[in-house]
């Protein structure tokens, strides 16, 4: 699993919205999530099932990442999109609320026998108290390549009030991110409901950034250009990361054990956050961003 791949935008789009598909092409997110479950009414769930198989067929996103979010296996829906999604040339499903690793073994068993393809991911929602309490397990799921905070769900099931620095939250974030760090899986931030605030936007993508998530999910198309510029590296961090690989080089070559940049010792650790802030850059460039 990949987790150097660019996540950095991670965009719903509603499924029943064929106008929305269509404009999606030209989102420069990194991911699209197309939704079956929150975004699309119960008469619709039909059409959207197949807008979301049909487009993530079409390779009309270039080198967008599509995944598809299936409604839970508990509802009316959820067994169909699953069968609809394992053949659909997506590269993962989105499943919603999953608390378990026996949902996650179903939602698996039930893509298997639909056909899906051994690598197609399944992301699992980290949106419930128990999710939480469980999260070592839910991340270390062989076929789970990312986790994805479902957090106005987070907060309706703690009865809690996010706050301008979401303090209600933040220990849960916490926790779900060291279950992800520990398995080696990626995990991205919640949305942010208000569209007209893109200054508190901003404000929590860098919060996530600085968290250590690896991106965050997204609700209209204007917040993916703050989100790719929240989690690309700046031109400034590539250049110091050059300059550190640089001297680690130089200091190997010439036997040295001390190494300085800027007239800060470099350890180790450094060395490795310069390599990936480098792999990093160049993974974000090959999409074309």
């Amino acid at each position: 699993m990949n987790d150097l791949r660019p996540r950095r935008s991670v965009l719903y789009m509603p499924a029943a919205n064929e106008r929305a598909l269509d404009k999606a092409r030209t989102i420069p997110a990194d991911a699209l999530i197309l939704d079956l479950e929150d975004a699309v009414a119960p008469d619709a769930k039909d059409a959207a099932r197949s807008n979301a198989c049909a487009a993530a067929a079409s390779g009309d996103y270039g080198n967008r990442e599509i995944t598809i979010r299936c409604n839970a296996l508990a509802t009316p829906w959820g067994a169909d999109d699953l069968a609809a999604a394992a053949t659909s040339g997506a590269q993962a499903v989105v499943i919603p609320k999953i608390e378990s690793v026996d949902e996650l073994n179903a939602v698996v068993t039930h893509l298997d026998a639909a056909g899906a393809p051994a690598d197609l991911g399944v992301w699992a929602m980290v949106e419930t108290p128990t999710a939480i309490a469980d999260i070592r397990s839910i991340a270390a799921h062989p076929r789970v390549p990312v986790l994805v905070m479902g957090t106005n769900d987070l907060l309706k099931e703690l009865r809690a009030e996010a706050g301008a620095n979401r303090e209600a939250l933040v220990p849960h974030l916490a926790a779900a991110l060291l279950g992800a760090r520990e398995a080696g899986k990626v995990i991205l931030d919640g949305v942010y409901n208000d569209v007209r605030d893109p200054d508190g936007f901003l404000a929590e993508a860098e919060q996530g950034r600085r968290l250590g998530f690896d991106g965050k999910t997204l609700i209209h198309p204007s917040q993916v250009d703050p989100a790719n510029d929240t989690w690309a590296p700046s031109t400034e961090a590539v250049d110091h990361a050059e300059r550190v690989i640089a001297a680690f080089e130089a200091a190997e070559a010439e036997g040295r054990g001390v190494i300085t940049v800027d007239g800060r010792m470099i350890e180790n650790l450094h060395v490795d956050n310069a390599r990936r802030v480098l792999a990093t850059a160049r993974a974000i460039a090959e999409l074309g961003g």
